[in-house]
């Protein structure tokens, strides 16, 4: 099971253990700043001086207290929640700004990723008073509504309120001091501009943004947080590598964005809990080397770089035990016996032309790679594995390698025909083409041995694509070119066997796993169609599987050559073009209303709705999990069943009321209504799979329909 699925399901358990309802009626009358005590938190103003003089200002605050494993939201709430409000009735000359917030911090929840506060926040303001206050008593009242959270959300309002006293010119013994308690804490909390000298620059990648800070005072603690919704992965994991005066944060690209932002406003976690805000352009430049980069304790690049380097070098080497090249590299070994007698220095000379022949190889295929990548982009390829084509290309290539290393048929050996003519010349030139051979006929072996390191490397700046296929090709030059300075060695070498064979297949399952896992990613890019398209692809595999057998039956003909390009052409073609399968709609949710339901029931019709809310986490992965499953759609068609939504995101009194009627008070909650209206209504728990579902419809569709024949 796929891991987000399965921290989705925990996530769901998780709410079916937790207890209480939304509160959704408002506490106190607005005659007091409170402390009101509401579900899981109590919630109250206070203020720096309780009076105000026209022309003066002065800080103030709304304060939650919550309880242990509560939290309320930051602006931006992630992937899912509100952030608090309030709304203001002020006598004239008397106003208040928006509610500001302080850093957040990140709340992970299952597969997700929340921002917010957990124990308690103070949102501070500042009211302001101006010429037309009028001396004497002044009362401000703030309508004020949240979002708290832990399994469940429920929704809370509060009415709070309180007198100033309206001076008619500012005291003579107020002191300017700085606030103090909790206003003078969320004040120090709350992010700050960067300082002087410092800067941010950000460079967006195909799949990430790298946002580089400048400072000399950049702390000990990194975190980014978005003012806008949909621009990263909330989820994500963020690299952070820093330097001598910065430091540069790695996040990874929302699966919903599709442009880059003009610019990109975030915030920058430091110490502490303070940070820095900031707005930056988005520039599509690669981004400029750090200097003297090194690891932190979120991993930096040079250490990462070093492990993919080693990595890329034992693949090189391992390489060399592939049956397309272990021959190529045991003849030359052989060469090297039967030229004992020749000088040491010449015998050197062989190796290195030979390494040449190699690094010069992979070198042009790097190349060929890079010019790909940009040519691929400015035809509109777009994130590369965020693309359709991309994914199709790459899963139809890795199937056919595939396919031949397990056996099916040889590209080493057609690839060996070709360049075999001049890797057996003599000399120098001979020695760098057995080089160049040995590359061409490694290649199909690359990627189940060393596709964590290319895959690296290919998304890297071009100066680390270019080290790591460098590491790859002087690893596979190695054995050679240690044989050449010391001939003797060519004894301990192993003979060719039925091992080797067993090696190359056993790879084969490698790559076999890579295009099971793009087939599902392939599926994902099309959303509800994701099935659909999944099946298109595996069906254009199946053609690759036709063209492999093509190529075994006539080996080396152009028959047979031909006959596997037309097929691969077509399964590449199959996914990515052509009309949509014929398949059944989905079912669309209407907007619920009683009314609406009354209408169902009288063309005989049962009826499921769904109470929910956009700030309902476990609503909208009950939603993925098992509502909108091509199964339980397929149930709720085939027995004519009504959908409707009943959307709680806004206080509504009817749904309240409907909610009540079935003995709930939040969401989210699922019920069927049978046909007919007179059966009782079955409430599902908050917990949803597909069998629950389908069983329940199953269960409540027989009922429903016996009660109908009954009235009849």
């Amino acid at each position: 099971m796929n891991m987000k699925w399965l921290g989705r399901l925990l996530v769901l358990w998780a709410v079916v253990c937790a207890s209480g309802y939304a509160q959704i009626e408002p506490v106190g009358d607005g005659k007091t700043p409170g402390p009101l005590k509401a579900q899981h938190l109590t919630v109250e103003l206070v203020t720096q001086h309780p009076y105000v003089y026209p022309g003066g200002e002065f800080n103030a605050g709304l304060v939650f207290t919550l309880e242990e494993g509560w939290h309320v939201y930051w602006l931006n709430a992630g992937d899912s929640g509100e952030p608090p409000h309030a709304k203001w009735t002020m006598p004239a000359g008397i106003t208040a700004t928006d509610l500001k917030f302080p850093v957040p911090q990140r709340l992970p929840l299952g597969p997700l990723m929340d921002f917010g506060y957990e124990e308690g926040v103070t949102f501070p303001f500042t009211l302001k008073a101006t010429e037309k206050a009028k001396p004497g008593k002044a009362h401000v009242e703030a309508k004020v509504d949240w979002l708290v959270c832990a399994q469940v959300c429920l929704p809370g309002k509060a009415v709070l309120g309180m007198d100033l006293d309206v001076l008619p010119v500012k005291p003579a013994d107020e002191k300017t001091e700085e606030p103090v308690g909790a206003i003078g804490s969320a004040l120090k909390s709350l992010p700050t501009p960067l300082p002087d000298g410092a800067r941010v620059v950000v460079n967006a990648t195909p799949t990430e943004f790298l946002v580089t800070l400048h400072s000399p005072d950049k702390g000990e603690v990194w975190e980014f947080y978005p003012f806008d919704q949909e621009q990263i992965k909330n989820a994500a994991a963020q690299r952070v590598e820093s330097f001598p005066g910065g430091v540069r944060i790695h996040l990874a690209k929302a699966e919903e964005l599709t442009k880059n932002p003009a610019e990109l406003h975030g915030l920058i976690k430091l110490d502490d809990g303070w940070g820095y805000e900031f707005r930056a352009p988005v520039s599509t430049a690669a981004a400029a080397a750090i200097p003297g980069a090194g690891s932190t304790a979120n991993s930096g690049p040079t250490a990462e770089i070093w492990g993919f380097l080693g990595l890329a070098f034992l693949g090189g080497i391992v390489l060399n035990l592939m049956p397309c090249v272990f021959p190529v590299l045991f003849l030359k070994a052989l060469a090297l016996v039967q030229s004992a007698g020749e000088e040491r220095k010449r015998q050197r000379s062989h190796g290195i032309a030979y390494t040449a022949g190699i690094v010069v190889s992979f070198w042009a295929i790097v190349a060929l790679l890079l010019l790909l990548r940009a040519g691929g982009s400015q035809l509109g390829w777009g994130f590369q594995l965020q693309s359709p084509g991309f994914v199709a290309v790459l899963a139809a290539f890795l199937f056919l390698f595939g396919l031949s290393l397990a056996g099916m048929f040889d590209i080493g050996l057609s690839l060996m025909s070709v360049g075999g003519g001049l890797a057996a010349k003599q000399g120098y030139t001979g020695s760098f083409f057995t080089g160049v051979l040995a590359t061409v006929v490694a290649t199909p072996c690359t990627a189940p041995l060393m596709g964590a390191a290319i895959g690296f490397a290919l998304a890297q700046p071009a100066w680390v694509t270019f080290a790591i296929f460098t590491a790859v090709a002087l690893g596979l030059a190695l054995p050679y070119m240690l044989l050449s300075l010391q001939p003797a060695w060519t004894r301990i070498l192993p003979r060719p066997g039925a091992w080797m064979e067993t090696l190359k297949e056993f790879t084969s399952l490698f790559l076999f796993g890579t295009v099971v896992w793009l087939v599902w990613v392939f599926g994902r890019l099309f959303g509800e169609d994701g099935v659909d398209r999944a099946v298109r692809l595996l069906a254009g595999l199946l053609l690759i599987a036709i063209a492999g057998w093509a190529m075994r039956r006539w080996q080396g003909k152009w028959l047979g050559v031909a006959i596997a390009v037309l097929l691969i052409i077509g399964g590449v073609a199959i996914p990515l073009t052509g009309q949509k399968a014929a398949a059944e709609e989905k079912a669309r949710w209407a907007a619920w209303s009683e009314a609406s339901v009354q209408q169902a029931h009288a063309q005989g019709k049962a009826v499921f709705v769904d109470y929910t809310a956009a700030w309902c986490l476990s609503c909208q992965v009950n939603e993925r999990v098992a509502l909108n499953s091509d199964e339980v759609q397929a149930r709720f068609k085939k027995g004519n069943v009504v959908l409707m939504k009943a959307d709680w995101t806004k206080y509504d009194p009817a749904i309240t009321e409907a909610l009540h009627a079935v003995g709930r008070s939040g969401v989210p909650t699922y019920v069927i209504y049978p046909a007919g209206g007179t059966a009782k209504p079955d409430v599902l728990p908050e917990l949803l799979s597909k069998s629950i579902v389908i069983d329940a419809l199953d269960r409540d569709l027989k009922d429903g329909d016996l009660k109908d024949k009954d009235l009849k």
